[in-house]
Formats: structure tokens, C-alpha cells, sequence
């Protein structure tokens, strides 16, 4: 790629542009981050008090292998950056019913035990007394993995645009208006003020925006919109590790996930991993609905009975991008020269945080990657299934 000002161009700075951003910096390209405002982007997926960063994959072993080097990466980032960005609190998976074949839970407790990790295997009685805010007798099988926990994400991606940033990465401020094409090659962006930016290559990096900035994509990728609610808890101690870790209950049939006490926010978080609104990433309201909020208090009823009055402070639509099969989508167009995309996290997509620059980078430059086949561009049916393991289809 030849030096003409801008060699490559990232069009969105959350997660998936910020790592490519930097990475492709580390390999010498002279690297641009455009993205519109502030950054974390308060409208961006990655934009959050914290994601859950588990091992848990039922029996899916590759994406077991990439968070096993990404919480590498994580706890690499808490020594980098100085602060504790990342929580190793463990992973909390409980179920209603004994675990078996085929379901998340014991799926994924083989996989892991058959990988050399050491999940702990709960009874009710074990449930209880280790994590005591939970209703008594609603979950009767589960697993503890002491791997695992939590990352602060908002403030993740604060440090690392300041480290593109220090590393000579240029920022542009600007809305990506559309695609510049000439003779089936993108030779860069307008922008929504009419300013053409040219550039050898361009990530589109643009999350939720992606299948409207690239209409072709809309058949493989949906918006979806998932209620996240903050709760203040007058006594936070039995809603703070050891007694309370990140958990997953029964979410492959429910959704529902969480995290202990946040020591900064000091909230409980608690959100659904599941089917989703359809919206679009502009033009919608990002509104939780009441029933939605009517669903938290059953659940609350059910699983939390000392939540079952705490006040909710805030709530917000995490938005996923969402490809059909639930995989990333992680490649160079086929037709189009100077194009890369890189998006699709379909509400998993942060706990890679660590790797996805390299994976990102890989897929630009062409290189060989074990892992970037099962994101490569591709048609997908209406009809394809969804293949992540925890998520909730209704």
C-alpha cells in the first residue's frame, strides 16, 4: 500500500476499531481513526459499565481458545494500563434443572474440564451457601469457573484510544455518509458534512451502523436492541465477590445475565442476552419498554428476592450487530478492493477485545489466521440457526 497521506482509514473507534486502529499502527501503517464525537461513542455498543468476559462456549472450541488468549490480553491490560480495567471474579452458570447433554451448562463444564481448566460443579446446598442472594432451591445445578469475570468496557476503550493516540495514531471527527467507489475499488469516505476523505484502505469498523453504511450487508446482519438495568442496593455486601461473581442463569433459556456490585458505579447490573428489537441504529428510540421492565421483576421475584424493591437508576438498549449464524464477520470484501469489515459482534463480540486487533489486521493484510475462516464473508439464509451457545431465542 503506497504512502498517499492516508494509507488506511478505520471508520469507527469502539472495540473492533480501536484494536485495529492500533495494531495495524504496530505493523507500520500509517492509521486514521474516524469517529464522530467523543470516544467511546455514548451511542456505541462498547460504551458500557462492564462486559462479561467468560469462558463458557458449551461446546464450542474455538471461541474457548480466543478468550483463553484474550483474558491473557485482559490481565496484560490491567499491568499496561495501570488500573484494574479487568475483574477476575469467576463466572457463575446456574440452571433450574440437573444439568445434561446438550444443555449450555453441561456443555460447557466438559469442554472446559476437557481443555485442563477446573470449573467447580455446585449442588443447591453448595449454591447457597457460596452465593447466598440467591432465591433458595430455584437453581439446583451449576458450575463455578474461577477464570473469568468482568471487564470495565467504557473505560477500556478510553485508554486505548489514548494509546493510538500516543502512538501516532490520527484522529478524524466526522459521521462515514457513505463508501467511496471507483472501478470496484473504495478509495475512501464522505463524510455526512460532504468532506471526502481518501485513503488506500478502509476498516469499517462501524458496529450497529455497518449493514446501513453497506446495504448489501442487511440480508446477513440485523440490528437488535437488549434492556440493560442498573439497580442501587442499600447493602451491597452480599452482591459483591466472593459471594457474588458474574453469573449466567439458566441463559440459554432465559437470557438473563449479571454482575456483582460495580465498585465505581456502585450498581448492580443486570441484562438479557437474547432475542432482541429489531431497530434501526439511528431513526429508533433506544427505549426500554415496560415489559421489559415488568419481565426484571419477575425474574427479580424468582432469583433475587432482596432486589425484588431496588430501585432501578438507569436503563439503556445495548445494541447488538448481529449476524445471522451469531459469528463475527471479519474479512476483506470479495469484490471490492480496499475494503475491509470488521463487525458483527452479535452481543459477544468484547470479550476478544484483546485479540481482535490482530484478527482485524490478519484480514487486511491478507495473512493466514486459524481463526478467521469461521468470520469469513459469506451468504447466509434467512433460515441459518444461531450458533452461540448462551444466547436466549425465545
Amino acid at each position: 500500500m503506497a504512502d498517499r497521506g492516508i494509507e488506511i482509514l478505520v471508520a469507527g473507534a469502539g472495540i473492533f476499531g480501536s484494536t485495529a486502529a492500533i495494531e495495524l499502527s504496530q505493523r507500520g501503517y500509517h492509521t486514521t481513526l474516524l469517529d464522530e464525537g467523543s470516544a467511546p461513542h455514548p451511542l456505541a455498543a462498547s460504551t458500557d459499565i462492564s462486559k462479561v468476559i467468560r469462558m463458557e462456549y458449551g461446546r464450542d472450541r474455538q471461541y474457548l481458545a480466543m478468550v483463553t488468549d484474550a483474558i491473557a490480553g485482559f490481565r496484560s491490560w490491567n499491568s499496561e494500563f495501570g488500573q484494574q480495567v479487568y475483574h477476575e471474579c469467576g463466572v457463575l452458570s446456574l440452571s433450574k434443572t440437573a444439568m445434561s447433554p446438550g444443555s449450555f451448562e453441561h456443555d460447557s463444564y466438559e469442554t472446559l474440564k476437557r481443555h485442563g481448566f477446573n470449573p467447580e460443579r455446585l449442588n443447591p446446598d453448595e449454591i447457597i451457601r457460596r452465593f447466598p442472594a440467591f432465591n433458595k432451591g430455584v437453581y439446583v445445578d451449576g458450575m463455578f469457573n474461577p477464570v473469568g469475570g468482568y471487564a470495565e468496557s467504557g473505560k477500556i476503550l478510553s485508554l486505548l484510544y489514548r494509546k493510538a493516540r500516543n502512538m501516532g495514531v490520527k484522529r478524524l471527527d466526522g459521521r462515514l455518509n457513505k463508501l467511496m467507489i471507483t472501478n470496484s475499488r473504495v478509495t475512501g469516505v464522505r463524510l455526512s458534512s460532504g468532506e471526502i476523505i481518501h485513503a488506500d484502505h478502509v476498516v469499517l469498523a462501524t458496529g450497529a451502523w455497518t449493514p446501513v453504511i453497506l446495504p448489501e450487508l442487511s440480508k446477513f446482519m440485523t440490528v437488535t436492541g437488549h434492556p440493560v438495568f442498573h439497580l442501587r442496593v442499600e447493602d451491597p455486601t452480599l452482591f459483591s465477590p466472593p459471594f457474588l461473581p458474574t453469573f449466567l442463569v439458566d441463559v440459554a433459556r432465559t437470557g438473563w445475565y449479571g454482575f456483582p456490585y460495580h465498585p465505581h458505579e456502585h450498581v448492580i447490573k443486570l441484562g438479557i442476552h437474547g432475542v432482541g428489537r429489531v431497530l434501526h441504529p439511528e431513526n429508533d428510540v433506544r427505549e426500554v419498554d415496560r415489559a421489559a421492565e415488568t419481565t426484571l421483576r419477575q425474574f427479580l421475584a424468582s432469583t433475587f428476592p432482596l432486589l425484588i424493591d431496588a430501585p432501578v437508576v438507569y436503563t439503556r438498549l445495548c445494541l447488538y450487530c448481529d449476524c445471522l449464524d451469531e459469528h463475527l464477520w471479519i474479512d476483506r470484501h470479495p469484490e471490492l478492493e480496499g475494503l475491509t469489515v470488521a463487525a458483527g459482534g452479535s452481543g459477544h463480540g468484547f470479550k476478544f477485545a484483546p485479540i481482535l486487533g490482530a484478527l482485524i489486521a490478519d484480514a487486511v493484510e491478507g495473512l493466514p489466521n486459524d481463526w478467521l475462516p469461521r468470520f469469513a464473508w459469506r451468504n447466509l439464509s434467512k433460515n441459518v440457526r444461531g450458533e452461540e451457545a448462551a444466547r436466549f431465542r425465545g
